[in-house]
């Protein structure tokens, strides 16, 4: 009997996570077909001149101690680990060990850090913390009027909240107060989105923001002042308060190509430029995938066992035959973000006061800023040398990654490469960030649909699942490929339990759709 083999559409965590978990707990051969020049997907490094870009920053931190334990088991901890480093969750602890050396990152290329996390809001020319907290500095930031409005907001909404969240502007006023969330929520989420915040459905907030308040916010700052988790994993927090984390040395992407080389070397396959153009089915089953060859052009029909599905939802139904009328117009109907993001190289930052006197070019301590600044477009500010150190070529440079949302085929997306970099240039000189004379260089990156979005036809989003679901050998993972919004480790975790269900012989797809609605999966970005 011929190997029975799976064909997996994207070379990101979700993908190569299914290619690597089949080669390690089933006898199926996976083939992965990636549309791009570069595996990692929205994880992937980017190479500019010997710098190094993380599109939209990803933090190495999950409630999941199956994924924690994956990713060290791919890229060793940093010295230190081989003491052990306790991780606690409900009350219960135990210790991960590093099995064998730990790596040193002077030294060694394979090895994942251990990283500071320091997140603020950029706003009123200030900074602030984030998650926003009941410090003296923010209170002063505010000033008096502004902080009687916000307490008197928050009073409010806890006698009386709204009945029914039905949007997610709904969801934050519940759990911050009108005040609060006008101040610090409804701009920047709109910037994100492009549409109003009670347009969005609030599962937006239930997956990004699940468990925080300003009761926990409160807490945690108390807690804080007399103790800190020490542990990796911080399970007692919320994701969105955790204060440390893993990153690859050289970024995401290090992580995916080194998991795309174990693929290789363990018989899997890996096929780039290659973007999925047709689904071919038999009743209920998928036969086969056509890809279109990026270098030539030429049509492959590749014949498979199973599927793997991590393109979007509507591209999946726009390559198969015979779909409902219905089910046609949710997957036309679904609606996706774009982003851009514009590497910039400076001699130094311009922000004054902020930098840390050990720092080069007046470095402020964060991996990124939010900009809730109502008169620039930018949404984040990402400062990779906070990252990693070995994300910038020359230590005395400041290499950031301004960040903007937007939608394919916008003012923003239609600007040539010169006209935007000169347009976020002047973005970041207006709020007294930079000096446009210390710019040294800089690359715009375009990102589509990065952003699987909860309004257009998504109220009848089950109505696709329901048809979708039906092709017992063909399973969705990952973010776009199931149009939710996950995080890599909710992504991974949509392909591990595939590939069990593949295994067992389990049919249902409840379980993979269950992924990240519970807490244990929750973790915001």
């Amino acid at each position: 009997m011929p190997p029975r083999t799976a064909i997996v559409i994207g070379a990101g965590p979700a993908g190569l996570t299914a290619a690597y978990e089949l080669l390690e707990k089933t006898d199926v051969r996976p083939i992965v077909f990636e549309a791009g020049d570069d595996v990692g997907g929205l994880s992937r490094t980017i190479e500019y001149k010997g710098n190094r870009i993380d599109i939209g920053g990803h933090r190495f931190f999950s409630r999941s101690d199956r994924v924690m334990n994956w990713w060290q088991s791919i890229l060793p901890l940093q010295e230190g680990a081989e003491r052990g480093v306790e991780v606690s969750y409900q009350n219960k602890t135990r210790t991960v060990s590093q099995e064998g050396p730990a790596a040193n990152p002077e030294r060694d290329e394979r090895v994942m850090l251990v990283r500071e996390r320091v997140s603020r809001i950029f706003f009123l020319r200030k900074f602030f913390a984030y998650p926003v907290s009941l410090s003296l500095e923010t209170l002063s930031n505010l000033g008096p009027v502004r902080t009687v409005k916000i307490g008197l907001s928050y009073l409010g909404i806890r006698i009386r909240p709204r009945p029914q969240e039905q949007s997610l502007e709904d969801f934050f006023v519940n759990r911050f107060g009108n005040e609060l969330y006008r101040t610090f929520f409804k701009d920047y989420t709109e910037k994100v989105w492009g549409v109003p915040c009670d347009e969005i459905k609030p599962e937006w907030g239930s997956q990004r923001v699940k468990g925080l308040s300003v009761t926990k916010a409160i807490v945690h700052a108390i807690r804080s002042r007399f103790s800190r988790d020490e542990s990796i994993g911080q399970k007692r927090s919320e994701t969105s308060l955790i204060e440390r984390f893993l990153y690859p040395k050289y970024g995401p992407g290090q992580m995916w190509r080194e998991v795309a080389r174990l693929v290789r070397e363990r018989g899997g396959e890996i096929r780039m430029g290659r973007t999925a153009v047709a689904i071919r089915t038999d009743g209920d089953r998928v036969v086969g995938v056509d890809f279109r060859n990026e270098a030539t052009g030429e049509i492959e029909r590749v014949d498979g066992d199973f599927v793997f599905s991590t393109m979007p939802m509507q591209d999946l139904v726009r390559g198969m035959k015979d779909v409902p009328e219905r089910v046609r117009r949710v997957a036309e109907g679904l609606v996706y973000r774009d982003f851009i993001t514009c590497g910039l190289l400076l001699r130094k930052l311009a922000i004054r006061g902020e930098g840390r006197p050990d720092a080069p070019a007046g470095l402020v301590p964060d991996n990124w800023i939010y900009v809730q600044e109502r008169d620039v477009r930018i949404g984040r500010l990402q400062i990779f040398n906070n990252w990693s150190p070995w994300l910038v070529r020359d230590p005395g440079t400041v290499w950031l990654g301004l960040e903007y949302f937007c939608n394919e085929g916008d003012d923003l997306w239609r600007m040539s490469d010169e006209e935007f970099r000169k347009f976020a240039t002047a973005e970041l000189a207006k709020i007294d960030v930079i000096d446009p004379a210390d710019v040294l260089d800089g690359v715009v990156i375009r990102v589509p649909k990065t952003y699987p979005a909860y309004f257009g036809s998504y109220d009848d989003f089950g109505v696709l699942r329901e048809w979708i679901d039906r092709f017992g050998n063909l399973y969705l993972v990952g973010r776009n490929g199931m149009h939710r919004y996950n995080n890599q480790d909710h992504s991974m975790l949509t392909a591990m339990t595939a590939v069990e269900n593949l295994r067992d012989g389990v049919s249902s797809k409840d379980n993979i759709w269950a992924v990240n609605t519970e807490e244990d999966y929750h973790e915001e970005k």
